[in-house]
C-alpha cells in the first residue's frame, strides 16, 4: 500500500507571508527607481517562482531589469531575515492540523515558490522542520504549475499520485496538482478566491484547517 502524502504550499497556506513579500518587492522596485508595484498584483503572484513573479509584475520590462529586480528582492528579503524583522505567522489551526495528520499516519511535504533558505528558515522559526519528509522549492524546480516539485515529493516519500494530495491557496497549486495527477484541495484563507481554485482543478476548498482535516 502506497504511503499517504499531503504536500502543502507555504505562503498563503501554512503561513501568512504577504507582508514580507510586499515589503521586499517594494524595496526592490524602489532600488531601481520604479514606482511601488500594485500590492494586489504582488499578493496574487505569491506562489510563483521569483523570476515568474517579477515577469508578471513587469511584463514589458527587459530581461536585464527583471533580473536586477530579482536580485534586489532577494537582498531585501535576506536583510529582513538577518535583522530579525521577517514576520511570517502561522495561520490559526495549522500546527494542530499538521500534528493530527502525523498522528493519523500521513507523510507531509512542502512544495513552494520560496528558496531553500527561505523555507528552511520559515519552518525552523515555527519549530516545524521535523514534520516534513520532503521539501521542494523554486531553487531546484521550474515554477508552478509545472509538476516537477510534486513529482520529486512523490519520489522522495515513496508515494503514488493516487495516494497523495496537494494543498494550496492559489490556482498555481491546483494546476500543478492536475499536471502531476494528484488530488488538489484548496484553502480559502490565502491569496486566490475559492472560485479560482475550483476552476483550476480543486476537488474542494477548505474553509479552515479543521474543515481541511475533514476533507482529507
Amino acid at each position: 500500500m502506497s504511503q499517504r502524502l499531503a504536500v502543502f504550499d507555504c505562503d498563503g497556506t501554512l503561513v501568512d507571508g504577504q507582508a514580507a513579500v510586499c515589503t521586499a518587492m517594494d524595496a526592490a522596485f524602489l532600488a531601481h527607481g520604479l514606482p511601488y508595484p500594485d500590492r494586489h498584483l504582488v499578493r496574487r503572484s505569491v506562489g510563483l517562482s521569483l523570476p515568474q513573479a517579477v515577469r508578471a509584475l513587469l511584463p514589458d520590462a527587459d530581461e536585464e531589469l527583471r533580473q536586477a529586480i530579482d536580485l534586489a528582492y532577494r537582498g531585501a528579503f535576506r536583510a529582513a531575515r538577518e535583522a530579525g524583522e521577517l514576520v511570517e505567522p502561522l495561520y490559526d489551526g495549522v500546527r494542530e492540523l499538521l500534528e493530527r495528520l502525523l498522528d493519523d499516519g500521513w507523510l507531509l511535504g512542502v512544495a513552494t515558490g520560496k528558496s531553500d533558505r527561505g523555507l528552511e528558515h520559515c519552518l525552523a522559526t515555527h519549530g516545524l522542520s521535523r514534520h516534513f519528509v520532503t521539501l521542494q522549492t523554486a531553487d531546484r524546480h521550474p515554477s508552478k504549475p509545472h509538476p516537477a516539485m510534486l513529482e520529486a515529493a512523490l519520489f522522495e516519500a515513496g508515494a503514488l499520485p493516487g495516494s497523495a494530495v496537494m494543498i494550496g491557496d492559489t490556482a498555481f497549486d491546483m494546476a500543478m496538482a492536475v499536471n502531476a495527477g494528484v488530488r488538489g484541495l484548496g484553502v480559502d484563507w490565502g491569496y486566490h478566491t475559492p472560485a479560482e481554485l475550483s476552476d483550476a482543478g480543486a476537488e474542494a476548498v477548505a474553509r479552515n484547517p479543521l474543515h481541511l482535516l475533514e476533507l482529507l
